[in-house]
C-alpha cells in the first residue's frame, strides 16, 4: 500500500512522511478513524515507507523487494493484531496469528472495510470479536526479538477499543518502553472507548471523513463510472469510502428498493380516506420482513436517503439532488412537497427506531407495519408556515 493510492488525508501524509524525514518517528501512534476514510490503508503504506525505505519517492528509490513483500502483506517485520473470536475454524484461545489467510485476504480485497465486514469474513456476526489478553502475550513475544531484516519491527492494531483491559493493561509496559527500533500503529473508531493509560502513551492523529469530491474523483477513476452517478453516490457515502463501495457493489439493489418505496409510500397516502388499505401495507410489511436482516437495514437507510432527496427537493436545493427514478410512474418534484421541516424529524426518528429493533432481532412484520402506520400520519402532517 502506497501513499498515492489513499483517497484524501493529504495533511496527514504529509505529518507522516516529515517525522520519518526527521528521524523523529513517535513510538506509540494512535489513528482515529471516522468509518471508511482510511486510517488502516495509511498505516500499511507508513509501514511500508519506512520499512522499504521509500523516502525519495514512493517504490521507485527504495528497497524493491520488500516493496513486492509488502504487495503480498507478507514482510516478516509487518505484524497485525485484530479483533477475533472463535468459530467453525478455531475452536478456542483465537489470537491474529490463526486468522492471517483470512485477515491479507480481506486487506487485500477492501482495505477501507468495517469491523462488520471482517466479522462476515470470519463468520461471526453474532459475536463479539476482542483482542484478548492471549493476543498481548503473542504482541509482545513479537516486538521483543530482534527485527528480520535489521530495521524497524511494526505492528498495525486495527480496532484497538475492542482490546479488553486485560490485554490493554499486560501491553502497557511495552507502549511505554517499547524496544529499539519498534513501532506501534493504533487505529481506532472510536477513542472514548480506549483506556486512559493506553490513551496518554500515544500520539494521537484525527482524519476527517471523505470529502464528497473525493469519493466522486476516485469512484470515477477505479469504477468508470459516470460523473452524475459518481456525485450521486459520493453523496449517499457520508465520507465512507467503504460505504461508496458497498453501494456500487450493490446499485442493482436500488431498482428493487425504489419499487418497494414506491408501494409503500402510495398505500400510505391512501389509507387516510380508505382504511380496507391498511391490508396492503400488512402485505408489503410480509413481504419485506421474508429478506434478511441487512437487506432490511440497507432498505430502511435507502428510504431515509430518500426522503432527504424529497426534502432537499421540496425547498428547491436541486444542486444537492442526485435521485434519479427508474419508473415512469413516479415524479420525485410530486411527491417532494410532502416531505418538509414539519415532519421530516419525526419520519427520521421512525426509521432509525425500526432499524435499532431489527438489529435487535425484533419481529419484522410488526416492525415494519408500526412504522408504515407511522408513515401514513407524518405525509398528511402539515408544514407549520412561520409568521412574517
Amino acid at each position: 500500500m502506497l501513499f498515492k493510492d489513499i483517497i484524501g488525508q493529504e495533511k496527514i501524509k504529509n505529518h507522516l512522511t516529515q517525522t520519518v524525514a526527521n528521524g523523529r518517528i513517535p513510538h506509540a501512534q494512535l489513528f482515529v478513524d471516522p468509518t471508511g476514510s482510511g486510517a488502516l490503508p495509511m498505516a500499511m503504506a507508513y509501514a511500508q515507507y519506512i520499512l522499504c525505505n521509500n523516502i525519495d519517492g514512493e517504490n521507485n528509490s527504495g528497497n524493491h523487494s520488500c516493496n513486492l513483500k509488502f504487495e503480498k502483506l507478507g514482510h516478516p517485520d509487518l505484524h497485525f493484531a485484530f479483533p477475533v473470536a472463535t468459530n467453525d475454524k478455531v475452536k478456542k484461545h483465537p489470537v491474529s496469528n490463526l486468522f492471517m489467510s483470512e485477515w491479507r485476504e480481506f486487506i487485500l480485497n477492501n482495505p477501507y472495510g468495517s469491523l462488520f465486514n471482517w466479522y462476515q469474513k470470519l463468520g461471526i456476526e453474532n459475536k463479539q470479536g476482542q483482542i484478548g489478553v492471549d493476543e498481548a502475550e503473542e504482541i509482545i513475544k513479537k516486538l521483543v526479538l530482534k527485527s528480520y531484516e535489521g530495521g524497524y519491527k511494526i505492528i498495525i492494531i486495527w480496532m484497538a477499543e475492542k482490546m479488553n483491559t486485560a490485554a490493554a493493561n499486560k501491553l502497557l509496559k511495552l507502549i511505554e518502553e517499547p524496544p529499539k527500533d519498534t513501532l506501534l500503529l493504533l487505529i481506532a473508531e472510536n477513542e472514548e472507548q480506549i483506556i486512559n493509560t493506553i490513551l496518554s502513551r500515544c500520539q494521537v492523529l484525527h482524519f476527517i471523513s471523505l470529502s464528497e469530491s473525493e469519493i466522486k474523483s476516485a469512484l470515477v477513476l477505479e469504477h468508470s463510472i459516470d460523473d452524475n452517478t459518481a456525485a450521486k453516490i459520493a453523496h449517499q457515502s457520508h465520507g465512507n469510502w467503504n460505504k461508496a463501495q458497498h453501494l456500487i457493489l450493490n446499485n442493482d439493489n436500488e431498482q428493487v428498493f425504489e419499487k418497494w418505496f414506491v408501494a409503500w409510500v402510495r398505500s400510505a397516502f391512501k389509507v387516510k380516506g380508505n382504511a380496507s388499505v391498511i391490508q396492503e401495507l400488512i402485505i408489503w410489511s410480509e413481504e419485506i420482513a421474508k429478506t434478511g436482516r441487512e437487506t432490511q437495514k440497507r432498505f430502511l437507510r435507502y428510504c431515509s436517503h430518500f426522503f432527504r432527496q424529497a426534502l432537499l427537493a421540496n425547498y428547491k436545493a436541486n444542486e444537492l439532488v442526485f435521485f434519479e427514478s427508474t419508473s415512469s410512474e413516479f415524479d420525485l418534484n410530486k411527491f417532494a412537497p410532502f416531505v418538509h421541516g414539519g415532519n421530516i424529524e419525526n419520519i427520521n426518528a421512525a426509521l432509525e427506531d425500526a432499524i435499532y429493533h431489527i438489529e435487535r432481532n425484533g419481529n419484522a412484520k410488526i416492525i415494519l407495519l408500526d412504522l408504515s402506520m407511522q408513515l401514513t400520519r407524518y405525509l398528511h402532517q402539515k408544514e407549520v408556515q412561520s409568521e412574517k
